[in-house]
């Protein structure tokens, strides 16, 4: 079983995406309260070598042999910038294959400089904004207390004067705390300023973090693909989730380790490899490191640190 490099795995934006995971659980900057991997457990801006790089290059060659994908995806189960050899990694990537090379991250370090350098390399930059001031950044995000939201949006800004790639922000909206038309332009006004190539706009569909996060109504998203200038990310066709280990059981925790799985999509995923679903269900459901959330009248299997 694999330990950092994972999938491939459908993504909406990046095909399939062989993943790439530097960042021990639910390490990470923010603690948003969307999160589809619960609450941060380790909440910190400290860059260090979490894992050695060798162990993630050795795991990464073998993949490239065994699959084909789209995209070589650095994200995670946390925040990857805070990998401090992000940069030798992403060399290590782009000597591997000829694949496009994405990191998927809250953009909340790119102020660093050493960080911004180290990204140069990637093909696509991905980071979020969901908030326009202090006070809804820590609404929303509940940053680590040495962050801003000046300090953050500004790092973007600098980033997108120096960087060469693609960078697609993405906007979560969450209905009532930033999805009325007065919020949706003050994050209009700080996107014009960061000159995204792409805005890409997410709702959360997956278990969130805090109960209460509720998902906008489709008019609210309407309006936010006009006054982001963006796509809704509900419109763009999502593939099927595979895994190569052999046992189903181990294939679905190491995918919800990273991304919460829906109950069709865990029948789905178990019939395709001609398992009995209910003796998968019952074994998920048993597991000490599976927790079952409802939303509405939807079940979702999420990973839990035991």
């Amino acid at each position: 079983m694999f330990k950092y490099v994972y999938g491939p795995v459908p993504s909406r934006r990046l095909g399939e995406s062989l993943g790439i995971s530097p960042i021990p659980f639910k390490t990470c900057d923010y603690s948003c309260v969307y999160c589809q991997l619960g609450r941060t457990t380790k909440l910190t801006v400290e860059r260090k070598e979490y894992f050695p790089l060798e162990d993630i290059i050795d795991e990464l060659k073998e993949n490239v042999k065994l699959f084909s994908f789209d995209t070589v995806t650095v994200v995670g189960e946390g925040e990857p910038t805070l990998y401090s050899r992000i940069g030798d990694l992403i060399a290590n990537i782009k000597e591997l294959t000829t694949k496009k090379c994405a990191v998927i991250t809250n953009g909340s370090l790119l102020w660093n400089e050493d960080v911004r350098k180290e990204l140069m390399k990637a093909d696509i930059v991905l980071p979020s904004l969901d908030a326009w001031d202090e006070e809804s950044f820590k609404k929303i995000n509940r940053p680590h207390g040495s962050l801003n939201f000046e300090k953050v949006v500004e790092g973007m800004i600098t980033f997108r004067k120096e960087y060469k790639g693609e960078i697609w922000l993405e906007v979560m909206l969450v209905s009532g705390l930033n999805d009325s038309d007065e919020n949706l332009l003050k994050i209009a006004n700080w996107i014009e300023k960061i000159k995204p190539d792409r805005v890409y706009i997410n709702v959360p569909v997956r278990p969130p973090t805090e109960s209460w996060v509720k998902i906008p109504d489709m008019s609210r998203i309407r309006k936010a693909e006009k006054i982001l200038k963006g796509v809704f990310m509900g419109k763009i066709p999502q593939g099927e989730f595979y895994s190569s280990l052999e046992d189903t059981l181990d294939a679905i925790m190491s995918i919800i380790r990273r991304h919460p799985m829906s109950y069709n999509e865990v029948t789905s995923f178990s019939k395709e490899r001609g398992e009995n679903v209910e003796e998968v269900l019952g074994r998920l459901r048993e597991n000490p490191n599976a927790e079952v959330v409802k939303i509405g009248d939807k079940e979702f299997f999420r990973y839990k640190k035991r």
